[in-house]
């Protein structure tokens, strides 16, 4: 548009000059020896415009021949540019892909040819990044180490540098060099909200709790934190705090928690066993009291059904107010009835106990009743209990349906080399003639103690069928599951 203008304009001034100069007839004359030069006027005029323009074009013409060179330059500067922001879209692509392959390729390539110290930078971390994935750390690490090069002095690249580094090094739980990365990054104001997260992450892996506890507070209030996972963080970190807390530090811990995360189960749970570990039963209680009063938790309850006599009436009225609005609570009743054993109050305990159990079968309760009677003095009964609680106990323990392999004698004194060459006859079963072994059958539920060699089967069974002192005397003869197996099977070949 600028040029259309100066062309309208310069056809004005041509069209004015040209009037003007059709009522001025006069001549110009040159004289310069030995030439005489006579022009008209307008001719004149015409020739010095003339002479202007080719003058201007050729002090032009020789002012970009001699600004070529730089211009050259700015031309492959910028098509290099071109080509190096190319290749680390198309790294960055692939990396977010997941093709990781193509985009190590590409990312090493920029970084070897770009001249920028940014881009080298970028290249780098993002290369590095792609073999990370790869799960290539030696040659991530030689790649890391050439943006570190390439970052030189400058603190911003450096600081983009040991933060990749660090992440990296906590994905392969590496929390102690990446803390030393990290650490130098986190200034007073705590603007690096990435570093401050990071810095998280590798305090949790070590096990820190203070420093947990307060980067989550920290990272709370700046908002740069889910509120589900920083009320986790703060649970986890108080409950390890108030395991080691002492009495002298237990007023900062406790005194900076909220009325909310106090009343968390894993932080009332937590602190009650602290205060019972310091002496203060009555204060462990009313924790307790105070999470239950919101949500009955079974780990709380049994926790405060851990009491002495002193005790015991006082939380046994407590638990009897949560009784009326929770009638049904499996949890409740057992804890109940512990706290009637605690108070001798066997009756009520067992009426508690027996209610729970028809809600609820575990070996917690079938433990407590048979403590129950056998302070009662029913040894029958204390032992029906007990045994229901090692089964189940047991049922809770994946089974293992295989026989354990033959031992390796190999290097045994006992055992000589000739052994394994010369046959003898099979030895008697140890269990059945050591005396005081017990040898049980898979089907009975009774263990019999055996002080005498083992009659045959037959007679056994025979004696066992005429009077009671021979049942003393019988045994099962079925062999051991992993003990007797290849004995049996020797002795059966042998046969």
């Amino acid at each position: 548009m600028r040029s259309w203008i100066w062309t309208l304009i310069l056809f004005a001034a041509a069209v004015a000059l040209a009037l003007v100069l059709r009522d001025h007839g006069g001549n110009v004359l040159i004289v310069a020896q030995p030439w005489r030069i006579e022009l008209s006027l307008s001719l004149a005029v015409v020739l010095a415009l003339a002479a202007f323009l080719a003058l201007h074009w050729l002090l032009r013409a020789l002012n970009w021949l001699g600004t070529s060179p730089g211009r050259l330059r700015a031309w492959r500067g910028r098509r290099a540019q071109k080509r190096d922001v190319e290749l680390l879209e198309r790294g960055w692509i692939n990396v977010l892909e997941g093709r990781y392959v193509q985009a190590e390729k590409d990312l090493s390539n920029l970084l070897s040819r770009t001249r920028s110290a940014d881009r080298k930078v970028l290249a780098g971390l993002s290369a590095a990044r792609a073999l990370h994935l790869l799960g290539e750390t030696a040659r991530r690490d030689q790649v890391l180490r050439l943006a570190q090069e390439g970052a030189g002095q400058d603190s911003r690249l450096r600081q983009a540098v040991d933060t990749v580094t660090a992440e990296m090094y906590l994905d392969q739980n590496r929390a102690e060099e990446a803390l030393a990365l990290l650490e130098p990054l986190q200034d007073a104001s705590s603007r690096f909200l990435h570093g401050t997260r990071l810095l998280l992450r590798a305090h949790r892996q070590l096990g820190h709790a203070e420093r947990v506890y307060a980067l989550t507070r920290l990272l709370l209030r700046r908002g740069a934190i889910d509120e589900a996972q920083a009320r986790q963080f703060i649970r986890e970190s108080t409950a390890q705090r108030l395991a080691v807390v002492e009495e002298s530090g237990w007023n900062d811990v406790w005194g900076d928690l909220s009325a909310d995360e106090r009343l968390d189960p894993d932080v009332a749970l937590a602190g009650a066993q602290a205060r019972a570990r310091l002496g203060h039963p009555a204060e462990s209680a009313r924790i307790l009291e105070a999470a239950l009063d919101r949500h009955l938790d079974d780990r709380l309850l049994r926790l405060y059904a851990q009491c002495d006599a002193a005790q015991a009436g006082q939380r046994l009225g407590h638990a009897e107010l949560w009784l009326r609005s929770n009638p049904e609570h499996p949890g409740l009743l057992a804890a109940l009835g512990q706290l009637c054993l605690a108070a001798q109050l066997w009756g009520q305990g067992e009426h508690y106990l027996e209610r729970s159990l028809a809600l609820r079968a575990d070996t917690h309760i079938h433990a407590l009743l048979g403590n129950l009677h056998d302070a009662l003095g029913h040894p029958d009964q204390a032992l029906r209990n007990w045994r229901l609680a090692c089964q189940a106990a047991d049922a809770e323990i994946p089974s293992v349906n295989r026989l354990l392999p033959a031992a390796d004698t190999r290097g045994d004194p006992r055992f000589s080399e000739t052994d394994d060459t010369t046959p003898t006859e099979p030895a008697p079963p140890a269990p059945y003639a050591a005396s005081g072994v017990y040898v049980q059958d898979e089907t009975d539920a009774d263990a019999l103690p055996v002080s005498a060699p083992a009659p045959e089967p037959r007679a056994a069974a025979t004696t066992m069928s005429g009077s009671a002192s021979a049942e003393d005397e019988y045994f099962d003869t079925a062999p051991i599951p992993g003990v007797d197996m290849s004995q049996t099977s020797d002795g059966g070949a042998r046969k």
